[in-house]
């Protein structure tokens, strides 16, 4: 019994052997290993259990230099800890796994030259897509330089896809997922508003970022909507952490403007909101209603329950991979897709918001 990756006597193994044992031309061996052919099914698992009894294991690196996809896709976030992120990479990994590809994830910390680095590793790589994660700032150079990285692995073959920020404008080779992210917000706002609340304190998410602005926007569109003026205390931006929730709110109840509800920017302020307003003896959502974005499980482990927008994050994981993909080896069948693929909101009515109490329309700790 020869050893596992070896022959008989000891070789290592070599398509050659793997093609003897299948009863098949090497041709075929290298149709089912890079998937760029269709093969039958039975001859298929005929060379992959030579493969297995051989113990071959593919030469990622002579593929890569034959010019050959390295069938993996790469995807880029901010933080791998963070529930947003950490969904849509599931989503992510699961497509890609099913498609045989290996899911390689990046982290940035938040940095966009760490981000344009990564693509570029990615590209080296042969990657099949490159999924870009998350809201963007609005900086020209870094544009133009992500839209050049996207051109080079258009011509190699790869997609970039941008997956919840915006477009780089029809001269850059992209696809896109996206969620309804202001419509989201108008939705959740105008909850607030129905049940009363006119004086809503917006809390958190990175000024300058996509994401944030456009959940402002909507928030704004439903205030305006009802005729209600813009009060720019009341819009209070800054990371999306539940240590910036619970600082800030903090903050807010002993000098800050008066407000009966709390849109947090996703759940995890609302979190920290929700610990600053327990230690100021308040309850929520009998003194003061408090809404969040995203939907992750916190949402449903805080008490009580926090109402709040939902977003499809593995869905549009997945939906990233098959956008990128479309018309590969595995999708013959389909038109080459372009442009973005946009996902809906909806919101998710729980526990933490009621009416405003008696009226009231100021609330501060003593």
């Amino acid at each position: 019994m020869p050893r596992q990756g070896s022959t008989a006597n000891g070789r290592r193994a070599t398509v050659v052997d793997v093609a003897r044992l299948a009863g098949v031309s090497t041709a075929t061996v290298s149709r089912v290993m890079n998937r760029n052919y269709p093969v039958a099914a039975a001859t298929r698992e005929r060379v992959e259990e030579a493969m297995r009894e051989l113990g071959y294991v593919v030469n990622a690196h002579a593929r890569a230099l034959a010019g050959v996809s390295g069938r993996t896709v790469g995807i880029i976030i901010s933080d791998v800890v963070d529930p947003f992120y950490a969904y849509i990479a599931r989503g992510v990994e699961r497509e890609a796994t099913a498609g045989g590809r290996l899911c390689l994830v990046c982290s940035t910390q938040g940095d966009p030259q760490r981000e344009l680095a990564f693509i570029e590793l990615m590209h080296e790589r042969r990657a099949d897509a490159v999924i870009l994660v998350g809201g963007s700032v609005a900086d020209r150079s870094y544009r133009t330089e992500l839209a050049r990285r996207a051109r080079e692995l258009d011509a190699g073959g790869s997609k970039l896809v941008l997956c919840g920020r915006p477009s780089l404008g029809k001269d850059a080779p992209t696809v896109g997922v996206e969620y309804d992210n202001e419509g989201g917000a108008f939705a959740i706002t105008d909850h607030l508003l129905t049940e009363g609340h006119e004086r809503i304190l917006y809390l958190g998410g990175p000024p300058g970022l996509s994401t944030t602005k456009e959940r402002i926007a909507g928030h704004r569109r439903a205030l305006e909507q009802r005729g209600l003026p813009r009060d720019p205390a009341l819009v209070q931006p800054g990371a999306f952490s539940r240590q910036f929730g619970h600082r800030r709110m903090t903050e807010l109840l002993r000098d800050g403007p008066e407000f009966t509800a709390v849109f947090a920017a996703n759940d995890i302020v609302a979190a920290g909101a929700a610990q600053a307003l327990e230690e100021a003896g308040m309850r929520v959502p009998q003194d003061v209603s408090l809404v969040g974005y995203d939907d992750v499980p916190v949402a449903q482990e805080l008490r009580p329950r926090l109402t709040t927008v939902h977003i499809p994050l593995e869905e549009m994981g997945r939906q990233a991979v098959r956008v990128a993909l479309a018309g590969g080896d595995e999708d013959d069948w389909r038109a080459p897709t372009t442009g973005t693929l946009r996902l809906g909101t909806h919101l998710v009515v729980r526990d933490s918001v009621a009416a405003p109490r008696g009226g009231r329309r100021r609330v501060r700790a003593d």
